[in-house]
């Protein structure tokens, strides 16, 4: 299985406002289909990327590009352009998607693991757990807010956003380079808060 057909394609050069992603998403909104044509064809191939990266299985992604196609149709008129570019907003919903589906995974492992304790006779304490849980995350929000602007935003758009080094850079406005430096110090100051904990 060829790894490109999964990878994000570049962008093709922006043509006039009524061809741009934005101008199509606020057509799809008033229900034209040829305008959602136009959007899948520029988005679904980067929101499976996107989501291949996140989930590592290329089924689930093509699932997941899926149902946030069909949720990009039905609630197109949720997009607002002030707040960010069309592409973004799809990007976030497919994050988002992605993210749940690996939730979901882990809590039906986690759900495994707890039968097999039971049934292996061993005591398991959920509210404990669920205690340390809540204190891990509650850590790492922490040490997060900790982290000085310039590590912390980059991160902050690769993991929430779903964006690579260098569409995190293209948003800051800022040499990928730099961001990917600033981006593994922050990670690396933040490993090194919660191991202090």
């Amino acid at each position: 299985m060829p790894s490109t057909v999964y990878e994000e394609e570049p962008e093709p050069p922006a043509g006039d406002d009524a061809d741009s992603v934005e101008a199509l998403l606020v057509r799809v909104a008033d229900g034209d289909k040829d305008a959602f044509t136009g959007v899948y064809e520029a988005l679904a191939r980067p929101v499976m990327g996107l989501a291949c990266r996140i989930l590592r299985d290329p089924a689930q992604a093509e699932e997941v590009t899926q149902e946030v196609m069909v949720e990009v149709w039905r609630t197109a008129c949720r997009y607002r352009p002030e707040r960010g570019s069309a592409k973004g907003w799809v990007f976030t919903l497919a994050h988002r998607r992605a993210v749940d589906r690996v939730r979901h995974a882990q809590a039906a492992a986690q759900r495994e693991r707890r039968a097999g304790a039971v049934l292996a006779g061993r005591e398991h304490d959920e509210v404990a757990e669920a205690v340390e849980d809540d204190d891990e995350r509650r850590r790492a929000q922490e040490c997060m807010a900790r982290l000085a602007r310039m590590y912390r935003v980059p991160l902050a758009l690769a993991y929430y956003q779903g964006l690579t080094y260098v569409e995190v850079a293209a948003a800051l406005s800022a040499p990928a380079g730099t961001v990917k430096s600033r981006m593994r110090t922050g990670l690396r100051l933040l490993r090194d808060c919660l191991e202090a904990r």
